[in-house]
């Protein structure tokens, strides 16, 4: 296909850029409508009357819709979105990096958005839409109980999920493990509520402490209540988790500073679901808290990893080494790049 759009370029230049510009200002406001002119005038460089112009047309189209926020996309506009993702983003190079990096992690996709989310925050927010695509092409039609992790990217994640992916699904959120020593507005148990929220979907609370003993957990597993949130967690039918800094998440959830020393000496360089990983993948810590744990994950059928930045480069790849074939990782290209050089 990419060959055939060079053939149209040497015929019609114009063809190629058109359609290019058109999908940018169809995707963009798909992200972030309702949208005004100006403010989309600002965020992607062209005109207002270049864009008076091609959002003019995009309405005849039936592509987009003006509200009085601001113009939003169609169900119409997103099918389009949908259909043309592949030839824009292999016009781009990125679909290329995507199966590039898929092998190399030995997991069966991979999708990547332009910039590093260390240079860009605003790259995460575009990690979150695709989670939400991803997640409306991967759950089937139904029942979905999707276990959620907690932390900042997640939160963003959470904020990015629409009511579509709703439609003819039955969604319940649960948070994938106990509660983390984090802030409020990132735990587990508040992120899937957003999810929830935004998507009109329902959510389960899993309400237990931080950093206690195998020995005080125990009693815990026996509450009805509990058990019966853990069940849905262990059986659920997908996961969103992220992956995080070995050291920096260790900091965060205020553990020890025995702990944290030995981290720094056994050159852990990633986290993922309580576990920390060194940099040639080998378990070196983990947190004993109730939840989804790393052995649950082979038999669900959709799994997503949200990750992205270049210093998340060695975490990324370190956690691979673990997780099942049917994960889809979502990340930037400022950790594709990196990762690849290894």
């Amino acid at each position: 296909m990419h060959q055939e759009f060079e053939w149209i370029e040497e015929i019609a230049p114009d063809m190629v850029e058109i359609v290019a510009q058109r999908y940018t200002i169809l995707r963009y406001i798909f992200w972030t409508g309702p949208v005004g002119r100006r403010t989309l005038s600002q965020e992607l460089g062209f005109t207002e009357r270049f864009l008076r112009t091609e959002t003019d047309f995009l309405k005849r189209q039936g592509l987009l819709a003006t509200t009085r926020s601001g113009m939003i996309i169609t169900i119409k506009g997103r099918e389009v979105i949908q259909g043309l993702r592949g030839i824009m983003d292999q016009l781009a190079g990125i679909r290329q990096l995507e199966k590039k990096l898929a092998s190399f992690l030995g997991i069966d996709r991979c999708f990547i958005v332009a910039g590093d989310s260390d240079e860009q925050k605003k790259v995460i927010g575009s990690m979150g839409k695709l989670v939400d695509e991803s997640l409306e092409a991967l759950l089937p039609e139904g029942r979905n109980v999707i276990a959620v992790m907690g932390g900042t990217t997640m939160a963003t994640v959470a904020d990015c999920l629409t009511p579509h992916l709703a439609e003819k699904r039955e969604l319940l959120f649960v948070p994938a493990r106990g509660g983390l020593g984090e802030s409020p507005q990132i735990q587990a148990n508040n992120v899937s509520a957003k999810m929830a929220l935004r998507t009109g979907g329902k959510h389960r609370a899993l309400y237990v402490p931080e950093q206690l003993s195998e020995e005080a957990y125990e009693p815990l597993l026996k509450e009805p209540s509990i058990q019966k949130v853990i069940s849905l967690i262990r059986n659920s039918d997908a996961v969103i988790h992220s992956v995080g800094d070995a050291l920096e998440m260790a900091e965060r959830r205020g553990m020890s500073a025995q702990v944290i020393a030995m981290l720094r000496r056994t050159h852990a360089v990633g986290e993922a679901f309580g576990y920390f990983f060194d940099e040639e993948g080998k378990i070196v810590y983990k947190i004993p808290r109730i939840g989804l744990q790393l052995e649950d994950l082979t038999k669900m059928e959709c799994v997503i990893a949200v990750a992205g930045g270049f210093s998340k480069s060695k975490a990324i790849a370190a956690y691979m080494k673990h997780a099942p074939r049917q994960t889809c990782l979502v990340t930037d290209a400022g950790a594709a790049n990196s990762i690849l050089k290894k």
